[in-house]
């Protein structure tokens, strides 16, 4: 997992040559690092109803209180303030299993909302990903960087696909993303939508200079959305400087594919093709946010994910080369799967 290069783990914050980092960058860009849970998913920089959110939400932002911790277990509890409520998060782990397990349980709350997990990997080697079936691929539909402000991105805005690997780019040809690091100078963000027919939602990345695959197991009709965040160098301004590379965001979300709740709550193009990009939280039936994500030992010659199943005991991970890696999961963890 990625920790950005101006994070120390006294948890202060410091830029090259140790000059501080700016000071309105929020808790959670000060140690930006891992997977954390964002409610609302997204920049928020536009205000909704009343609510001004940080970036990403004060689940991503605040200080969480610990409710009980074991060897192998963690519960924590916030108290929500910009929309009243509360969110319990729980991180296990099982013996024998190279996986991490969390549940985020939200209650006291009402109205729309987009929400998800933002794990960021560190790819030091060549990285082949791929994502479940989806039936809607979007380019972030606003601009993403820009030059005047010392930001860069590859891909062509709004631009809509239907395969990773074949995405449209600025100079009008196309981009695989289905191998990553790439476009080294660059910062770009994409949304995939999962297909009505996925019932076990799924992302991977397999590096296969050294034997592992990465991957992550979802609900999709609670995580309805993929987001890809490719940040590599695309961005010259504090406190990235350039420096922030070969990091891959691979976010498991309901959201649109703009900056945050005010916009997800607008029609799309995404939303006219029936992707859902917020949940309606009920006080009175608390939504339940499940996530898992791990790793498994792959074998020579393992290529690219190109289709997870349901097993007794876990999953097995099929390659587009024909070989099959099985991992121990827990999928009762993730509730109905249909």
């Amino acid at each position: 997992m990625h920790v950005a290069p101006w994070a120390d783990e006294s948890w202060a914050a410091c830029g090259p040559d140790g000059e501080p980092v700016p000071a309105n960058l929020t808790p959670s860009m000060q140690v930006l690092r891992g997977d954390f849970f964002c409610m609302p998913f997204g920049g928020n920089a536009a205000p909704w109803n009343g609510e001004k959110h940080p970036l990403h939400g004060e689940s991503a932002n605040g200080i969480w209180d610990v409710v009980e911790s074991e060897a192998s277990s963690v519960r924590l509890a916030l108290d929500t303030t910009v929309r009243r409520g509360r969110i319990e998060k729980e991180i296990h782990l099982v013996p024998g299993h190279s996986m991490v397990y969390s549940r985020h349980t939200i209650s006291g709350m009402t109205g729309p909302m987009t929400l998800g997990h933002h794990p960021m990997l560190r790819c030091q080697t060549p990285g082949l990903v791929s994502v479940a079936p989806f039936k809607f691929g979007q380019v972030f539909t606003g601009v993403f960087e820009a030059p005047l402000t010392g930001g860069y991105s590859a891909l062509q805005p709004h631009a809509t696909f239907s395969d990773l690997a074949k995405v449209p780019a600025a100079d009008g040809q196309s981009a695989d993303l289905t191998r990553y690091p790439a476009r080294r100078g660059y910062e770009d963000f994409v949304m995939m939508y999962a297909a009505p027919e996925v019932r076990l939602g799924w992302s991977a990345v397999v590096f296969p200079e050294e034997g592992f695959v990465w991957f992550s197991l979802k609900d999709p009709r609670v995580l309805s959305g993929t987001a890809l965040w490719m940040s590599n160098g695309g961005r010259h301004y504090e406190p990235w400087n350039g420096r922030h590379v070969n990091v891959l965001g691979i976010e498991e979300v309901t959201s649109s594919v703009a900056t945050g709740l005010a916009d997800s709550l607008s029609s799309t193009l995404a939303t006219e093709a029936g992707a859902k990009t917020v949940l309606t939280l009920d006080p009175n039936e608390p939504t339940v946010v499940n996530f898992i994500f791990g790793v498994a030992l792959i074998p020579a010659g393992f290529d690219h994910v190109e289709r997870v199943e349901p097993v007794d005991g876990g999953v097995v991970l099929h390659s587009r080369s024909g070989q099959q890696v099985e991992a121990a999961v827990n999928l009762d963890h993730l509730g109905y799967l249909g």
